[in-house]
């Protein structure tokens, strides 16, 4: 892999963001077309080793997996990813005595395989830099930024914070939420601030989880524990701005302490592995996922809530659609750039984002209210829900990203 160390390049793809979607697309484009596409990657930094420390967790489920499958990935993962076996979902206020369960999902898929599985986000993001590194066709222009971008008839010209321009057929911006090369693209974003922090840690436990992944919504925001390997897990706690600043003051005792309080010990003791982390939490949908030349991908396609936990799905979900896209296009000899098939990927992705962005939103809404009464009614809904096997097993697969049009990647096809 070159260096990028020549002050301007001339390249047929440029990805901004060395992010999973980013890197998901390169691995697939060299994957489809070989090594007569030349792409450069713009990051901040070159490869996992020299990003801080990851503490987040993802659930990878069956539809994500087949695209890291598809890309020949997923072997440097399966040692380190745990399967979800069950997921159990609770409504009640911290201060409940009792905390019961009243949704229970098998998270299986039809033929007794893992709907998902729980992959550290350093794992992933190093299979990803790996499966590229040795490509003599991939420029990794690091330690760098995107900073403008000058989209024309014939070219898309990256310019750097350095100075540098780089030009391509097409750009990809996977530089997350908050895309400069988004803005500089004219491409408006609709959305808000959730007054919520996320906080993420990983804890090993001194009872066996079981693979159990557990969703209890609370009047703050939801508190998920999603099993790893070795008897640890990951826990993402969507948290009050004010409680949550009052929690990441703690000293590891005091912090460990609360989220005792919200795990309730069943899994017996618990230490913490790492530092808590945390981030304020918003939405940012853009209103396309293209113009000419460009294209969105990953956070800079869709911000959403963590809720679900979905983010890195719709990203690889993203990186299979519009790998399709392009290596379709390139194999006909058409412009890379050219806004028909780029419209195609937009068509397809955009429903999904815009769904998942929706659902995830009115979740976080709905269980965010504090009202016994609503619980109460939201606890015979989960009830019945619970009791409906079929229904269950429907939001499951559409979960897993297995539904609808989906790209030959996602169905386990290759490109």
């Amino acid at each position: 892999m070159a260096d990028g160390s020549e002050p301007e390049g001339k390249f047929d793809i440029v990805v901004a963001g060395g992010s999973y979607a980013g890197l998901a697309f390169v691995r697939g484009l060299v994957q489809a077309l070989g090594p007569d596409v030349r792409i450069a990657i713009v990051d901040r930094a070159r490869g996992p080793a020299a990003v801080p420390t990851d503490g987040r967790a993802f659930a990878v489920w069956a539809g994500a997996k087949a695209v890291l499958e598809g890309l020949g990935v997923w072997q440097a993962i399966a040692g380190e990813a745990e399967a979800m076996i069950s997921i159990e979902i609770s409504d009640s206020a911290l201060q409940d005595g009792m905390r019961p369960t009243r949704l229970t999902y098998d998270a299986r898929t039809p033929d007794g395989r893992p709907a998902a599985y729980m992959v550290p986000a350093a794992t992933l993001s190093a299979a990803l830099y790996q499966s590229i590194a040795n490509e003599p066709s991939v420029t990794w222009i690091a330690p760098a930024e995107a900073d403008d971008l000058a989209l024309t008839e014939r070219s898309a010209e990256v310019r750097l914070r350095d100075q540098r321009t780089i030009s391509a057929a097409l750009c990809i911006a996977a530089d997350g939420r908050n895309s400069k090369l988004r803005e500089a693209a004219g491409i408006k974003t609709v959305g808000w601030a959730y007054d919520q922090i996320g906080i993420v840690a990983t804890v090993q436990f001194s009872k066996p989880h079981g693979g159990v992944a557990i969703q209890h919504f609370l009047p703050g925001g939801p508190f998920a524990i999603l099993p790893l390997r070795n008897n640890r897990a990951c826990i993402t706690w969507s948290a009050e701005a004010q409680e949550a600043a009052r929690v990441m003051a703690l000293d590891n005792q005091g912090f460990l302490a609360e989220l005792d309080r919200r795990i309730g010990g069943r899994f017996g003791s618990i230490e913490l592995v790492g530092t808590p982390q945390s981030w304020p939490l918003d939405i940012k949908l853009p209103r396309q996922l293209v113009a000419r030349r460009f294209a969105l991908i990953g956070d800079a396609a869709h911000g959403v809530h963590p809720i679900a936990g979905q983010g890195v799905n719709l990203a690889l979900r993203d990186a299979a659609a519009l790998i399709e896209v392009v290596a379709d296009a390139a194999r006909l000899g058409l412009d890379l750039g050219d806004g028909t098939h780029l419209e195609r990927y937009q068509r397809w992705r955009r429903f999904d984002s815009m769904m998942s962005a929706t659902v995830y939103d009115g979740l976080n809404r709905l269980f965010g209210v504090d009202n016994i009464v609503l619980r109460a009614g939201r606890g015979a809904g989960l009830g019945m829900l619970d009791r409906l096997g079929s229904v269950k097993q429907m939001i499951v697969s559409e979960a897993s990203g297995l539904s609808g049009d989906v790209p030959k990647l996602v169905r386990g096809c290759p490109v």
